[in-house]
């Protein structure tokens, strides 16, 4: 059995299919340097411009001391001794407004394109009774000191603001940088009077603000009731967090979205209030740069993002494209062995080696021309020229232009239900099984009659075609 033909043949074919398989591992590997580095190139972008952004507030606080004196020691040796508290009083917005829209900008490096957003926001907060900002006393005949009232606004990166006008009624407020916040420091405030504390008529006020930032936009529910509008020109968003919109419409020109949220649904006033970090995506915002955090979803504070991310980048369709190497390689060899089998043709596993090695060469192509050209175009022209190549190739290999074009029509049929399956995101598995399940079918529908037991008998070679034959080819 072990010195049949035909067990040496497959033998051969298996391992041509390992050498293949090696080869996709090298180009697969390949198109992930490529993706690190256009991560390395986000993080430059990021560097140099603004990284993700997110949007806090606004919320006013006041820092304050308690100071009180306690007694200690016995006889000649009492003496009294200064103890201090310190704590912030934190007021909410109880309704929180922001009407927002971004438009988009490539930043490029290299052949790598980064998506960067120039946001304007305005963002109208109301508060109610400020009482909490009135300090109370744990002490007996204690000291109270407070500094002034602060409003503020927390970013992401402060890098990114590049305007902000800030009005409480009809009074225009003086900006500064900072938050004088302990956790949130990046961001900008104003000072208010004293007369604010305890008020009980509450205030409105208006920020107006433009940002820009990388690829992502966070914001946390900060209102009793928070109420976000948000626009784009970018008709691909990705919308994460711990909320997903309310409303939303996507479209070829861009989205509109819109979240609705009440503090009964959301713990973001109290995890701002405990001073947890904010996270968006894998990333976390608290204290330093963007590297990923380790925060736990429990450790991040309650937030709602979207990411204007292209889902469909050359990378990582390649990427997808070459997930197919496999079961193209699979059903290239076994049309192949049909027309050794149905025409009684010998191909030699060389020509094996070499209609796979074609094959392979397709997914190179396509990642090296979709760094230059886009990528329907690359993808057309890295198929078309494999299918070219591998129709005049297979015309010679199996005798005739007659068997040989069938072969290339099948294989550029593979190449366009590929292109679609790359194209589809939420059918994608459904189509491609339909598609296998169809080429099984007629696989099975042309085999049916084959006696297989008479491939593996003695003598039972097949017969080596009279036309076209290759001279010199062997098993």
């Amino acid at each position: 059995m072990f010195k049949h033909p035909l067990f040496t043949k497959l033998m051969a074919l298996a391992a041509i299919a390992l050498l293949l398989l090696v080869g996709l591992s090298m180009i697969e590997s390949v198109v992930q340097d490529r993706l690190r580095y256009r991560s390395i190139t986000a993080q430059s972008v990021a560097d140099s411009l603004a990284g993700p952004q997110t949007l806090m507030g606004p919320l006013i606080h006041s820092a304050c001391v308690e100071s009180w004196e306690v007694e200690t020691g016995k006889g000649d040796e009492r003496r009294m001794v200064e103890q201090r508290r310190e704590f912030r009083l934190t007021a909410m917005p109880e309704q929180l407004k922001l009407t927002t829209g971004a438009t988009m900008e490539e930043r490029a490096r290299g052949l790598h394109k980064v998506n960067t957003f120039n946001l304007k926001a305005q963002v109208t907060a109301q508060w109610g009774s400020l009482a909490s900002l009135q300090p109370q006393s744990t002490q007996k005949n204690s000291r109270m000191h407070c500094g002034a009232p602060i409003v503020m606004m927390a970013v992401g990166d402060a890098r990114g603001i590049r305007t902000a006008r800030l009005t409480i009624g009809d009074q225009a407020l003086a900006l500064r940088p900072g938050t004088f916040h302990p956790t949130y420091s990046r961001g900008l405030h104003a000072g208010l009077p004293e007369s604010v504390r305890g008020k009980a008529d509450g205030l409105t006020a208006t920020l107006e603000l433009e940002l820009v930032g990388t690829e992502r936009l966070a914001i946390v529910p900060l209102g009793g009731n928070t109420e976000v509008q948000m626009t784009s020109s970018w008709p691909h968003p990705s919308f994460g967090g711990r909320f997903l919109p309310s409303e939303r419409e996507v479209r070829s020109d861009g989205f509109s979205a819109q979240w609705r949220l009440s503090s009964l649904a959301t713990t973001a006033q109290a995890d701002i209030a405990q001073g947890s970090r904010i996270c968006i995506g894998g990333y976390d915002e608290s204290p330093a740069e963007y590297t990923p955090g380790s925060a736990t979803p429990r450790d991040c504070a309650d937030s709602f993002s979207v990411a204007f991310i292209d889902p469909v980048n050359p990378y990582s369709l390649s990427d997808r494209a070459i997930k197919y190497g496999v079961l193209f390689i699979a059903l290239t060899f076994v049309a192949v062995g049909l027309f050794e089998l149905m025409a009684r043709l010998r191909v030699h596993p060389v020509q094996y080696l070499l209609v796979g090695s074609a094959l392979c060469s397709f997914f190179l192509l396509l990642v090296s021309l979709s760094e230059h050209l886009p990528f329907g175009v690359a993808y057309t022209v890295a198929a078309a020229a494999c299918v070219l190549l591998l129709g005049y190739y297979a015309s010679h290999m199996l005798g005739s232009a007659a068997r040989g074009l069938p072969l290339a029509a099948s294989i550029a049929l593979l190449y366009g239900i590929l292109y679609t399956l790359l194209q589809l995101e939420q059918t994608a598995l459904a189509v491609g099984a339909v598609a296998l399940f169809l080429v099984l079918a007629a696989v099975m529908v042309l085999t049916r009659k084959v006696n297989w037991y008479g491939l593996t008998s003695v003598g039972a070679r097949p017969a080596q075609a009279s036309a076209g034959a290759v001279p010199g080819s062997a098993e």
